[in-house]
């Protein structure tokens, strides 16, 4: 990955705020068989407010960025996914700390950080049929280049299909969570599918 400044971080948000728009139908249902059936429309409402919310006053370093992402997902977001998406980009946006421009290594610290904080948050790991499904692979595989790590936290979400919710909403319904892809990974995978989109458009 070339070096990221500010405007690479509000274009990937940018280009996650449309993948969320145009994926929100999905999401929802996706989420209605193990969920409330409303992921796609609160992801949907989370980062249009988003892209508001930085068109407005854009941030001048790439923390600064995630970290208002972060905030507003909270203000914005309900039920698990704002503190969850928030604090993802809250503390990724942390550890990026003040630098104006990121490198690589530094941006897989920095995302590495934000889905520890999410684990803690929500204690969970991988294997519970969260987000987490599809965020550790994908940044495991970030290292290697942006298109491995949009690889793997797709195929990280849908290999939770087969799998027993241990964690969240999901986990109520017991063994009928089973054969149902999680919502919040194939959110999370868009994450990914969008850094590499970005990327490949700054090469």
């Amino acid at each position: 990955m070339p070096e990221m400044d500010a405007r690479f971080f509000l274009r990937w948000l940018e280009a996650m705020t449309a993948a969320v728009d145009r994926e929100a139908s999905r999401l929802t249902e996706l989420d209605s068989p193990i969920g409330d059936a409303d992921h796609g429309s609160n992801m949907r409402r989370g980062f249009t407010a988003v892209a508001v919310s930085l068109t407005q006053t854009p941030p001048a370093t790439p923390g600064e960025v995630l970290k208002e992402a972060g905030r507003t997902l909270v203000a914005k977001v309900g039920g698990a996914s704002g503190p969850l998406y928030g604090t993802l980009l809250r503390s990724t946006g942390k550890a990026l700390g003040d630098a104006e421009r990121v490198d690589g290594p530094g941006l897989c610290a920095a995302l590495r950080a934000g889905v520890d904080a999410v684990g803690q948050l929500g204690g969970a790991v991988p294997g519970d049929k969260t987000m987490l499904d599809a965020l550790t692979p994908g940044v495991d595989a970030l290292p290697e280049s942006v298109e491995a790590a949009r690889e793997a936290a797709a195929k990280g979400s849908e290999a939770t299909i087969p799998l027993l919710a241990r964690r969240g909403r999901a986990s109520y319904l017991g063994e009928r969570s089973i054969g149902h892809e999680d919502p919040g990974a194939a959110s999370s995978a868009l994450l990914f599918a969008t850094l590499a989109e970005v990327a490949a458009d700054v090469r």
